[in-house]
């Protein structure tokens, strides 16, 4: 599926979460739904120093530069396509990182409803 057809969470048409660092299961911006993306990379996030601290320690360390891959590492204010189930994660201890909605995938309703991501959403 094209993104020009892939939904937000609002129900309007999904908006680029980030193009540098350039983000996306896809690393075409967007927090597309991918077939092949079993991590469901699909709510745009506002990265936070202390949500990554918290993904570090769970084993996905994304301030590190991976130049192999074309990775710049993360800090704090980036916007990111982030795993949903790791952001559910980082909501129960306390350090979810904000929510863009219009640039978060309307798969992400599967995981966690829209009220949740309305009281997380950036301003």
């Amino acid at each position: 599926m094209t993104v020009s057809k892939q939904h937000n969470v609002l129900g309007e048409p999904l908006q680029p979460c980030c193009s540098s660092p350039t983000t996306g299961y896809l690393r075409d911006g967007y927090c597309s739904r991918a077939p092949h993306d079993r991590g469901m990379h699909v709510l745009c996030a506002v990265v936070t120093a202390e949500f990554l601290a918290y993904t570090a320690r769970q084993g996905n360390d994304l301030s590190t530069p991976v130049p192999e891959h074309g990775f710049p590492g993360l800090k704090p204010g980036d916007r990111w396509c982030l795993c949903v189930q790791r952001w559910i994660e980082a909501l129960q201890a306390g350090c979810a990182p904000k929510v863009d909605l219009s640039a978060t995938h309307v798969s992400a309703l599967d995981w966690v409803d829209l009220e949740t991501l309305r009281a997380n959403a950036v301003e």
